[in-house]
Order: C-alpha cells, then structure tokens, then sequence
C-alpha cells in the first residue's frame, strides 16, 4: 500500500462566492479557512497549499454575538515602548469591516509561509460588489461544502525534453572488409617480405666470411713450411700416356 502525495499537477482550483450580509463572523471565518486549506478534496495533505478562491462579499453586514462588539478588542502594536494600540470591534466593523474578516480568518491558518501563501487566495469586499467576474465563481452558502467526486484529472504534460534513442539494431551478417582494412593487411604483407629479404642479405656475408677464413689458414700453413700435397693437372699427365702407347 503507497501514501498519496498530492502533486501540483494534482491541484485544480475553483473559485467560490460566500456572501457575509447578517452571518456571524466566527463560523464564517471557519468556513472560508476550510476551503482556503483544501480540506473539503480527498486530495487534502496538511503540508501542501490545495485549497481553492474565496471571495466574501458584503463584509460589513457581519455580525457578533454575546455582546462582543464591545468586548472584544483588536490589538495592535507599533513595536516601540507603549505603542499598543487597542480597538473594539464596533469601531472596526464601521470603518474597516474587510480588515476585521481577514483577521479572524489568518487567525485560523496555520502560522508559517504555506498560512501566507493560503490567506493570499481570499478577496474580502465590503460592499455586494467584485472585479472576479471572469472568473465565475460558485455561489456558496453557510454551512455549504464543495462537491467533489475523486481526483482531479491532469491536464496532459508535454514533454519538452530530449527523449532517449534506441541504440540502432547490428546485423547478424557482418560486412566485407573495407579499403582501409585491405590496405592493412597490404602494408602487412610488404613489411614481412622486406624483412624476409633484409635476413637473406644478412646471411650472404656471412658465408663469405667463412670462405675467408679458409684462404687465410691455408696461407698461414704454407707460411710456416708444411708442404701441402698438391695434384697433377690432368693435362700434363696426358703427354705421357700417348708416348707409352706409341711405343
């Protein structure tokens, strides 16, 4: 079993229209942080921003129960010694009553970056009008929750990037020899004749030097006064033969 992962790919957003005219401020404030976070899709994750627009409109007909408008207060503080500055809601609701829901709906978004990134899909209008026509957002009530059925469907990604060739397929069949391979093999063949020759010609003087040395032994016997035996030229030995047949 895999936990699912909302991608961004994942998030569809819609737009919505609350109206606030006579609504109390705290369960219209719950409602609008519910569909800022996502809560209401199957695809909610707590770390993620999925939820959709919201768009309030007639946010000064709101109202305060328990007598509220004068005892709560709004607080704010400059940041320097005794710059607290304090305001009951009855005032803000008179002069600033967008200010007064976009507070009490930060204040139930979480308190980091992603409650920012949330609170920045909310349009507060005091009075029924709004620039989101375009939009066309649904018109929500009190206590309506969005419909959504499953997940939402992609939209198709185009891939921009390189894709991966196949490496190309070789034949089973391997090809005839090329030029340059034929010309290797030619080069191959010179290069042994040349040296078969070049160890014939190495050869050759070395039986003239063993014909010298011979001559030189002989010399060097006559030298020392050992008569060698020579033989009689068959044609000084003919003369002879022919006197004796004569006779």
């Amino acid at each position: 079993m895999k936990t699912y992962t909302p991608r961004p790919r994942d998030i569809e957003r819609r737009w919505y229209l609350i109206d606030a005219g006579g609504v109390i401020l705290g369960r219209l404030a719950t409602q609008v942080a519910a569909i800022l976070r996502g809560k209401h899709k199957p695809i909610f994750a707590p770390h993620m921003d999925t939820g959709d627009h919201v768009v309030v409109v007639n946010a000064s007909g709101v109202r305060l129960t328990g007598g509220k408008e004068e005892k709560k207060l709004a607080r704010r503080h400059s940041g320097y010694p005794g710059g607290l500055t304090e305001t009951t809601y009855t005032r803000l609701l008179a002069t600033r009553p967008a200010f007064a829901v976009e507070k009490a709906v930060r204040g139930m978004l979480p308190k980091n970056s992603l409650g920012r990134a949330m609170i920045g899909k909310l349009k507060v209008y005091a009075g029924p009008e709004h620039p989101h026509r375009a939009q066309n957002p649904e018109r929500l009530s009190l206590g309506q929750v969005p419909t959504w059925s499953g997940l939402p469907k992609a939209p198709p990604v185009a891939r921009t990037g390189l894709q991966s060739k196949a490496p190309p397929k070789r034949s089973e069949t391997r090809p005839a020899s090329a030029g340059p391979r034929a010309k290797r093999s030619a080069a191959k063949r010179t290069t042994a004749k040349s040296t078969s020759k070049a160890s014939a010609a190495k050869s050759q003087p070395a039986k003239r030097t063993t014909a010298k040395v011979a001559t030189t032994k002989r010399t060097t016997g006559s030298a020392s006064g050992v008569k060698t035996p020579t033989r009689k030229s068959s044609a000084k030995q003919s003369p002879a033969r022919r006197k004796k047949k004569g006779e």
